[in-house]
């Protein structure tokens, strides 16, 4: 279909081509030949008088007037899924909707597991695709590239749709053989001992280092740093470190691991997740359907 002499299906191209930066990724999403996804990119440049990405090296760099129409081209696509294609579907037994779900390894195992197993049996073809948060920015909503995403409530967006999702306790951990620590820490106990934490570069997923220098004037000796919360409770195993993670994600594990919890020497804030999605979601039957049934078995953890 074209509008105004430009076929409105190149819109849907260039919005993964601006996303992937790359040919061969854009031509397994749009499931076409690496030669006709260099093609549509060809028309693209030629409709905007702009070559849009210019090959720097290796890798693919949108030029300045690319990156203004990704965002207006990224909402219209996702106005288009969630008010008009979003009304043809409204049948969660018959649906057959993906969704894209950003959200860590704890809030999966602590909730999103209650959600899969309700909705395999109430609407068995809707289907799921976790991504990570270390992964993606808060922009993919707007993107398109994601239905929802769940993440501490300081990183929502006060223009985004967003609720509370799940309060959670911090406690330390160490395994169950470590025999520096016992019942509860010391503070000079907690500030000697090697930590593990969840984050980029020397930053927290939790969110606690910030508050451990402002408010205990302390650091945390950061020795080992994961991208998840197994993992970090993996690479704990048979050390004498410690870490900081939520309570519910703890018990799950404090019998299958090996490791034991640990009463720290000061009260921690409480970790606040939050579920935020873009605002031209809101209305759609499907997306509100889904956000019933998480924020249901949310309720016993708010």
């Amino acid at each position: 279909m074209r509008f105004e002499q430009l076929d409105l299906n190149l819109l849907v191209a260039l919005d993964i081509l601006l996303e992937e930066q790359n040919i061969t990724r854009s031509a397994e999403r749009l499931h076409l030949s690496q030669s006709a996804t260099s093609g549509i990119l060809s028309r693209l440049r030629a409709f905007f008088e702009d070559d849009l990405l210019v090959q720097i090296g290796k890798k693919m760099q949108p030029t300045p007037f690319a990156l203004e129409l990704q965002g207006p081209i990224a909402g219209v696509l996702a106005t288009v899924r969630g008010s008009i294609i979003g009304r043809k579907a409204n049948n969660p037994e018959q649906s057959e909707r993906h969704f894209k779900i950003i959200a860590s390894d704890y809030i999966i195992q602590v909730l999103l597991r209650h959600v899969l197993a309700d909705i395999a049996k109430s609407a068995p073809s809707v289907t799921f695709e976790f991504l990570s948060p270390f992964a993606h920015e808060v922009n993919v909503l707007a993107k398109g590239g994601a239905d929802i995403m769940m993440a501490p409530e300081s990183v929502m967006l006060d223009t985004y749709k967003h609720v509370p999702l799940v309060s959670d306790e911090l406690v330390c951990i160490a395994d169950i053989n470590n025999k520096l620590v016992d019942k509860e820490l010391t503070m000079e106990e907690f500030s000697s001992l090697g930590h593990i934490s969840v984050g980029f570069a020397r930053a927290s997923h939790l969110s606690i280092e910030q508050w451990l220098v402002q408010t205990m004037e302390t650091n945390r000796r950061v020795e080992v740093i994961t991208n998840d919360f197994s993992t970090m409770i993996h690479t704990l195993l048979n050390t004498d470190r410690i870490a900081i993670l939520p309570r519910h994600f703890a018990q799950m594990h404090i019998q299958r691991e090996g490791i034991k919890i640990i009463k720290l020497p000061f009260e921690t804030p409480k970790l606040k997740e939050n579920m935020m999605w873009h605002p031209t979601l809101e209305n759609d039957p499907m997306h509100t359907w889904l956000r019933a049934n998480i924020l249901k078995h949310a309720e016993r953890y708010i």
